[in-house]
């Protein structure tokens, strides 16, 4: 079963906008577990046992892009 979140608080996602490191930090963090599930995938040792971990460089790259479209195009819609 799935864990619900609370959202992100509006001055915290604007703050992220504006670059506050602070701010990203806490943006990142409140998707990190989906993020890690998104870069999960199977994985085969040498005898052919097969597993699943998370891939660090896909986990890296959906971070740095999540980060990118805060700060460079991310658009906050009137309620």
């Amino acid at each position: 079963m799935a864990v619900k979140k609370k959202a992100l608080p509006l001055p915290v996602i604007l703050a992220a906008m504006e670059g506050d490191e602070t701010a990203l930090t806490t943006v990142v963090s409140h998707y990190q577990s989906y993020i890690r599930a998104l870069a999960t995938r199977p994985m085969k040792d040498k005898y052919g046992n097969e597993y699943l971990c998370v891939d660090e460089s896909m986990r890296l790259r959906l971070e740095t892009k999540l980060i990118y479209s805060i700060v460079t195009g991310f658009k906050v819609l009137p309620a």
